[in-house]
């Protein structure tokens, strides 16, 4: 049986599977669009109210089952195993576009280090995102086929204290620059006014749950993992402190170079890629600068991809004989298959729907309504469904079943229901720190699936438990 093999080794691989390019690129771009400090207050409610309860539930189900997370989704009720199977879905498809950013970021980080000009438009312009998309993805399969103390455990605890000093080092340089004292301002002072807006908190929800890992079936899949020694609840809110940390660190490293640049401090991905890079050719040791953002935006892209890949590997070795190796080459050939659509979106190829890229367009669709409804399936499967054994857990029981049970159901149809039928977008469930496709187009195909999600769920809540 695969187990970590120590509590440091699981709170540092699910804190990997947490600390993504979400954290770096997309927390400061959400906060900036969402009235900067004040977005905080709401970010900090989603995750130690709503998260952090959601990450326990998930972990402590994968404890008890020690499988799968279709077969825990089966151990429950027969009929959930297609619930599973969905969230295995989502999470793979979203690998796929995100592997494509992850190497978008590998070329950044190479030409860094070689000193070479590059921009995203001229990247772009070439066929090249295929071989950092081919390398990121046989970086991540070769982590996988070493198992979990090996591989995915050996490299987060490289990897994560590296993000860590990384973080402190860039943090602590921009303590020198002119604008850091505008830019932590903005970033911090809060403008209470905000808060009176929903669209504000619902982006702080998606921060949160997709920061975090919730919902997704990760944790479900690294609880599987953990030894029956472990403080579930104590290790939830480290990883959930640690994953503050990064975000908060990452707003202190941004912002004073936005401000010190009179950069648009809302900007997502042309800030990552086209506005940054640029501020850093004028700073003093800027390729040293610039390397080390991009190294640590893809030391936090690969051990999310892990992560998710790893549900992936999991379920296939789960439902066949095969074994780790054997299913993780399957599941990265369909990760690649997957991803080319999007792939060749940002390619001389230009593949798009309307004049939409298609990444932007599984972005817009798959990553912004797909994580509400898994965390809501999740939420409502092992908090009204699942035996109460091993799943809940006494100190803190009462608010982690109150949160799961009676709260978190409620804001997410409201999220869900938001999207699809009034056309709203919540720019925190975007990978992407950027929205640019209407929401509402989509809506007639994703509530058709997410019908068909309720009907099986009032269908299974009929039978009979196992």
């Amino acid at each position: 049986m695969d187990l970590w093999s120590s509590r440091t080794g699981f709170i540092l691989a699910a804190t990997g599977a947490a600390v993504g390019i979400g954290n770096i690129w997309r927390f400061p771009s959400v906060v900036g669009r969402n009235g900067g400090g004040a977005y905080l207050i709401p970010f900090l409610v989603a995750v130690f109210v709503f998260a952090v309860p959601l990450m326990i539930l998930e972990i402590n189900s994968g404890r008890r089952t020690r499988t799968d997370i279709v077969a825990t989704f089966r151990s429950v009720r027969p009929r959930f195993a297609i619930f599973g199977w969905f969230i295995v879905a989502i999470v793979v498809v979203i690998l796929s576009y995100y592997l494509v950013i992850t190497g978008w970021i590998l070329a950044f980080l190479m030409s860094a280090i070689t000193g070479s000009d590059i921009t995203l438009a001229s990247f772009t312009s070439t066929y090249a995102p295929v071989l950092s998309f081919t390398i990121s993805l046989g970086l991540v399969a070769g982590v996988l086929s070493l198992g979990v103390r090996e591989g995915i455990e050996r490299l987060t605890t490289v990897l994560m204290p590296l993000v860590f000093a990384i973080l402190l080092g860039m943090a602590t340089f921009s303590v020198t620059l002119s604008g850091f004292a505008e830019g932590v301002a903005f970033f911090l002072t809060p403008d209470l006014s905000v808060l009176a807006d929903p669209l504000i908190w619902s982006a702080a929800f998606g921060q949160a749950f997709f920061s975090l890992s919730a919902g997704m079936g990760i944790l479900l899949t690294y609880g599987s993992y953990v030894g029956e020694e472990m403080d579930v609840p104590e290790a939830a809110a480290i990883i959930a402190v640690a994953d503050v940390i990064v975000a908060v660190l990452a707003g202190i490293v941004i912002f004073p170079i936005v401000f010190t640049f009179d950069l648009e401090p809302s900007l997502g991905t042309e800030l990552a890629f086209s506005t940054l890079p640029a501020a850093f050719s004028f700073l003093p040791g800027g390729r040293i600068v610039a390397g080390a953002f991009f190294g640590l935006l893809f030391a936090a892209a690969i051990t999310s991809a892990v992560s998710m890949m790893e549900v992936g590997v999991s379920t296939v070795r789960g439902a066949t004989r095969y074994s780790r190796r054997q299913a993780t080459v399957l599941v990265s050939v369909l990760v690649f298959v997957l991803g080319m659509p999007s792939l060749l979106s940002y390619t001389p190829l230009e593949l798009s729907i309307g004049g939409t890229p298609f990444l932007d367009i599984l972005d817009n669709s798959v990553g912004t309504l797909g994580l509400p409804i898994t965390a809501l399936i999740i939420s409502i499967t092992f908090g009204y469904f699942a035996r109460a054994e091993g799943v809940r857990v006494p100190r803190i029981e009462r608010l982690t079943i109150v949160s799961t049970k009676y709260l978190l159901p409620p804001v997410l149809v409201v999220i869900i229901l938001s999207q699809l039928l009034l056309g709203f977008d919540f720019p925190g469930w975007h990978t992407l720190p950027r929205s640019i496709l209407d929401q509402a187009a989509l809506s007639a195909a994703i509530l058709g699936c997410l019908i068909l999600v309720a009907y099986l769920l009032l269908r299974a809540q009929r039978s009979p438990p196992p």
